[in-house]
């Protein structure tokens, strides 16, 4: 990647609707230059797709909490990530170091739905030993958007 492809990516996280002229403007380049690009930075996966941001509280969703979750013995991963993956309340689902195996977002309708997720669902996958959850009561930063900047170029010693 390029100094102009990461500006690329920089603008898309900023506004995914932009045309391809508009950001052919922005970066000086033709809209069929732009174009090639983001065909070659969506099959190099840096791209892995477009999205609306929607607020989640207008949908219905208001709760949003993040769950530990420690599986006794690694042999219980896959199938762990197998469920975690169909369960639609999960947003994010990470491999942690430390104390606990998982750290899940999820988000849920209200406090109902998060027991009934926690206490039939995920507290009885295979494995599971414990759960901490945390609800968040407000949230203060939630970006989605990475930092782009081109990598310096190594320098060799001879």
């Amino acid at each position: 990647m390029d100094a102009t492809d990461h500006q690329l990516v920089q603008l898309l996280q900023e506004n995914g609707r932009a045309t391809q002229l508009q950001l052919a403007r922005e970066v000086g380049l033709s809209q069929p230059a732009v174009a090639e690009r983001m065909k070659k930075l969506e099959a190099q996966g840096v791209i892995r797709g477009y999205s609306a941001r929607v607020d989640p509280a207008a949908l219905g969703s208001d709760v949003l909490a993040f769950v530990s979750v420690s599986l006794e013995h690694p042999k219980h991963f896959d199938s762990f990530i197998t469920r975690v993956l169909a369960l639609p309340y999960v947003l994010e689902c990470h491999r942690v170091a430390g104390e606990d195996s998982f750290l899940l977002k999820v988000r849920t309708e209200n406090t109902g739905t998060l027991d009934d997720l926690l206490v039939k669902t995920i507290r009885m996958m295979p494995g599971v030993t414990r759960t901490q959850t945390t609800i968040v009561l407000r949230s203060i930063k939630e970006e989605i958007r990475i930092h782009t900047a081109p990598r310096p170029a190594s320098r060799r010693t001879p």
